[in-house]
């Protein structure tokens, strides 16, 4: 399955870049995501449960920084198991100025999966996958775009 879009971040591109990049704050946004271990500074491997339909699976992901140029582009890549079910994605995204000071996110995900999830079929899939890319971004929007705390000094 193949995922695209443009989200428009009003928060500077390197503010935007840093979250994302970082592990722990960009997975407090994933929907189901329970927990995030660093393993090294390009691998992470994270926990989350997820439910389609009436299949609810708790899949255990390891994710790869597989490409990156700051501040601008990154590639990722993951594999989920689950029991019963796997799943593959390569996901992209590029960063580039939008008007006012905020920053344009182009992202594309390519997303396979097998096993008991992909039985419930790709209608059904699609439809929660979307749902919970729209749920991420959200998140990732509200906190980026938040007033920073102020500093006194």
């Amino acid at each position: 399955m193949q995922f695209a879009g443009t989200v428009v971040i009003a928060a500077p591109r390197e503010r935007v870049w840093a979250f994302l990049m970082d592990p722990n704050e960009v997975g407090s946004c994933g929907p189901g995501v329970e927990s995030v271990e660093v393993v090294d500074e390009t691998h992470f491997r994270a926990r989350a449960k997820v439910g389609v339909g009436f299949i609810t699976a708790r899949f255990v992901c390891d994710l790869e920084m597989a490409e990156q140029e700051p501040p601008n582009r990154a590639v990722i890549k993951v594999h989920g198991q689950a029991p019963g079910s796997a799943v593959d994605a390569v996901a992209s995204m590029a960063l580039s100025d939008a008007p006012d000071g905020a920053t344009a996110m182009d992202w594309t995900a390519d997303v396979t999966i097998a096993g008991t999830l992909a039985s419930v079929g790709a209608r059904l899939i699609e439809g929660t996958a979307n749902k919970l890319i729209g749920q991420s971004f959200e998140c990732i929007r509200a906190k980026l775009e938040a007033p920073a705390a102020s500093t006194v000094g």
